[in-house]
This record gives C-alpha cells, structure tokens and sequence, in this order.
C-alpha cells in the first residue's frame, strides 16, 4: 500500500533525473565520434579527440590553468569563510544581518554584472589576465555557498565538546586544532569540493579577465564551440563531467564504508 502510494514520486523523481542526465547520453558518445564535427549519432568510434584534448596545448594549458586556479580559490575561500561562518554563528555584533547579506550577495547579482565591475577594478590594479585576478574574482563568487555549508555544520556542532576540552585545561587554539576542526572535517571537504566544482566551471568571469595565458578550460570550450565547433568540445566535456562525478561520488562512497565498518566491541 505505503509502494503504491509512493511511485508516482518516485517515478517523477525518476523523470527528472533522466532529464538532467540525458544531455550526457548525448555528448559522451560524440566524443568517441569519427565524425569531424559535432554530429549525433557518431558515424564511428575511435579516441583520437581525447588524443588531442590530452597533447594538444591549446587544451592541456586551459585544463592546467584551471586546476591552479581552482586550488587556489578553494585555499582562499576556505580561509576567509571559515572565519566569517565562526563569527555568523556563535557572536552577536552591530551590523550582522548587513554583513550576512553582503556576504550572500554574490548568489544574487548576474555575474555578468559582476564581471564588468572586476574588468573595470582589476584593471585598474593591473590584475586582469592574471591568476591573482581570477582566484580572487572566483573567491568573492565561491564564498556564499562555502558559508552557508561551513554555518550548516556549525549550528549542529555540539559545543560541550569545547567546553570539556577547555575545563581539562586545553588553550582555545589547541580545542580548535583536536576538537572543532577534526568534528566540522566532513564539512569543509564538501565545502571545498563545491568550491573547487564551482570555480572551475565558472564561464563568465573568465571570458572578461581571463588571458592567452590565462585561459580557463570554460572560456576555451567557449571559443572552440563559437569559432569552429570543434568535436574535442565533446571530449572536454565528457573529460570535465567524469572529474565532478568523481568528485562527488567519491567522499560518497567514503562515508557509505565509513557506516558500513563494524564498531570496535560489537559483535
């Protein structure tokens, strides 16, 4: 009775999946295609794009250049959102709801917008087609959604541990090194994957500040699609949706064998 009344939930639920997914059924076999340009269903099959993806330097530089700046704005943000969730959570101050606003603003305001202002500030300190430049555009992007996950897990975090860590003589740092930060782990690691996810993929920002140097593996997809359609498009594309896949799917799969491991004591 309880199954019946549930599969017409599970079975939109398994529409929409298919939805989302479906694009991928579509692009992951163009990337094995014969076919010189984007072309469904492929003709033939073979690896030569991915050759290309992996060899050629108009695509190894982009994939490198975002993997640095995508590390480097998960450093900064955990760094500066870290601090900022502490003080959103557990301290009342003048100004906090404007601050937590400010602070959200990035989730709200077209990106569009957003990359104008840093072309035009960036440049100004000479940052645009910069590293610097795209770590801390990405930063300022990235640190809502590494606040929201960093106070999620702080509103649940049980501050007995602290305080029985502090009444056994422990010093603030010390309890925060072993106790706070061993506890709220899971939560920065998500919160740096999607960190990392989110600067990544980010389009935008880097087609306004971003250089020939500089070029991110989004812009360049980007350009390839609008000047000449390029079939290693699809490669990057299957290459870039695996890595997320894999990202997401692994601290998954860690914490389904974390549960499933017996506890020391019980039979």
């Amino acid at each position: 009775m309880y199954s019946e009344k549930t599969f017409p939930i599970k079975l939109v639920a398994g529409l929409i999946a298919l939805f989302i997914a479906a694009p991928m059924f579509i692009v992951i076999p163009m990337s094995f295609s014969t076919a010189p340009s984007l072309e469904f269903p492929p003709p033939g099959y073979w690896l030569g794009y991915y050759q290309r993806f992996f060899t050629d330097r108009n695509w190894t530089l982009p994939l490198f250049n975002s993997i640095v700046i995508g590390l480097g704005t998960t450093v900064l943000t955990l760094a500066l959102a870290a601090p900022a969730a502490f003080a959103l959570v557990r301290h009342d101050f003048r100004g906090k709801a404007l601050l937590n606003l400010v602070l959200m603003m990035p989730l709200v305001v077209p990106h569009i917008v957003m990359a104008l202002a840093y072309y035009s500030y960036f440049g100004a300190l000479r940052l645009v087609q910069s590293y610097t430049g795209l770590i801390l555009a990405h930063t300022c992007l990235s640190m809502p959604v590494a606040i929201l996950i960093l106070t999620a897990a702080l509103k649940t975090f049980d501050r007995n541990l602290e305080r029985a860590a502090a009444n056994l003589g422990s010093r603030p740092l010390t309890t925060f090194r072993l106790v706070t930060l061993p506890v709220l782990k899971p939560a920065f690691l998500v919160a740096g994957l999607f960190v990392f996810i989110h600067s990544f993929d980010e389009t935008v920002i880097a087609l306004f500040i971003s250089g020939r140097d500089t070029t991110t593996l989004p812009r360049q997809m980007f350009n390839s699609f609008l000047m000449q359609a390029d079939p290693v498009l699809s490669a990057a594309s299957s290459v870039l949706f695996t890595a997320v896949l894999i990202a997401v799917a692994v601290p998954a799969v860690m914490r389904a064998m974390r549960r499933r491991r017996p506890t020391p004591g019980r039979a």
